[in-house]
């Protein structure tokens, strides 16, 4: 198979669905000779002494912490792999080992033996189940040193919840992915929480008092380590806001819990060099106004966001392209986007899950009836009136609401493809 025809492939199983549950990949892992990573140590043989594995859970910040750890460890010289999702662009984003991309020969090459050893042994993985296969895969064939694995959902019943890990880091945890997760915060973090292993330390994010309480105590029942992460950081951070220092601090504290000690000069300059695409992204070109990109897709995301907007750019108000998810909770992100501008425009996002524009612009209007709304069809037309009605007044375009949406603007921005967008 070449990179198309495998990626086709992999797209093909996402009939099978979300699956919640780690016996079936287990069987995966094992059919693999993954076994390693069930008890968190190198495969034998190995050149490296130790892997250290961090395992990130949480509902919002996971990806920024991550990049943060990759970012340090990089810059500590060790040999470094990143796990993420979902992607932007591009499919190969969610696998990086030294910040570079996985290769489409590698994808295709690793791929093709996932399909047949899965098929012949009758398993039906799903297809995140399979992305975390070929992550693992790889990490361990180009002998990472250091392994950053975020979790795609909840974190209990992940698939990467099958590795053994390091360290066990939760972000802040607020309500998202309800239908899957539950819907008090309390069950929340219970699902988040099922990251800690036995003895293994744990570092968390300041946690609302019902959130810190059952992480606390999963932590007591594991005999795992807990440690608080609660003040930011002095040094300066690369990603924009506030909130990131405190993310910086929670990515440090992580280190140190896996004994990984980085001289201050690493520190500083790991945190300066840190990228993170699709949050809170200034794309400036000539002959038109700068646009601000960010996924924020929750109640608690777009609230950051908005304070992050104020950190930055004051009272600026910009002109707010919206894209959102139909299963998410839209009224509340609505809510919290309203007051940042009078203008908006809403558009599809490229998802079958996606709310109509008709249907977004009726629900923003419906918490804010105070603002101006436009309804575009297309992603491309609400760029065009964004733009015209941000260069005549001289204002930014705020992009967010949606990765799938960020995904589209960057590459529409960059000039290249989007691949297929995945559900999971």
């Amino acid at each position: 198979m070449n990179y198309d025809e495998a990626v086709a492939w992999l797209y093909s199983t996402q009939e099978v669905g979300i699956k919640l549950g780690l016996e079936s990949f287990r069987r995966v892992v094992e059919a693999l000779g993954l076994e390693s990573w069930l008890a968190g140590e190198p495969p034998p043989g190995a050149a490296m002494r130790r892997r250290v594995i961090f395992h990130i859970a949480g509902t919002n910040g996971k990806g920024s912490v991550c990049a943060l750890l990759d970012a340090l460890c990089r810059e500590a010289g060790y040999r470094t792999g990143l796990f993420t999702s979902p992607h932007l662009i591009t499919y190969r984003e969610r696998v990086r080992l030294d910040g570079v991309m996985i290769p489409e020969t590698e994808v295709a090459r690793l791929l093709h033996r996932i399909r047949s050893v899965t098929e012949t042994k009758g398993l039906k993985p799903t297809f995140f189940e399979i992305t975390t296969a070929l992550a693992l895969l790889w990490f361990e064939e180009q002998e990472a040193e250091m392994v950053v694995l975020e979790t795609g959902l909840g974190g209990r019943l992940d698939a990467t919840n099958v590795v053994r890990p390091t360290v066990s880091v939760l972000t802040p945890i607020s309500l998202d992915h309800h239908q899957y997760l539950g819907n008090t915060l309390e069950a929340v973090a219970g699902e988040k929480a099922g990251i800690i292993k036995h003895r293994r330390p744990v570092l968390s994010a300041r946690q609302p008092k019902s959130a810190a309480k059952v992480i606390a105590e999963k932590s007591h029942i594991m005999a795992a380590p807990l440690a608080w992460a609660l003040e930011p950081v002095e040094e300066e951070v690369a990603l924009a806001g506030s909130h990131q220092k405190l993310n910086a601090s929670l990515a440090l504290a992580a280190l140190g819990a896996a004994e990984v000690t980085l001289a201050d000069e690493v520190v500083r300059a790991g945190l300066k060099r840190v990228s993170w695409p699709g949050r809170f992204q200034r794309i400036a070109k000539p002959g038109r106004p700068e646009w601000i990109i960010d996924g924020a897709h929750n109640e608690a995301a777009a609230e950051r966001l908005v304070a992050t907007w104020h950190e930055v750019f004051g009272e600026e108000k910009p002109v707010v392209i919206l894209g959102a998810l139909a299963d998410k909770k839209v009224e509340e992100i609505c809510r919290k986007f309203a007051p940042l501008s009078p203008d908006f425009v809403v558009a599809p996002v490229r998802n079958h899950r996606s709310c109509t524009p008709k249907a977004l612009a009726a629900i923003l209007l419906e918490v804010a009836p105070q603002v101006n709304c436009t309804i575009c069809e297309t992603l491309e037309a609400a760029l065009e009136w964004a733009d015209a009605k941000a260069a005549a007044e001289g204002r930014r375009v705020l992009v967010t609401g949606s990765f799938f949406l960020v995904g589209q603007v960057l590459a529409l921005s960059e000039g290249t493809s989007l691949e297929e967008v995945s559900s999971q």
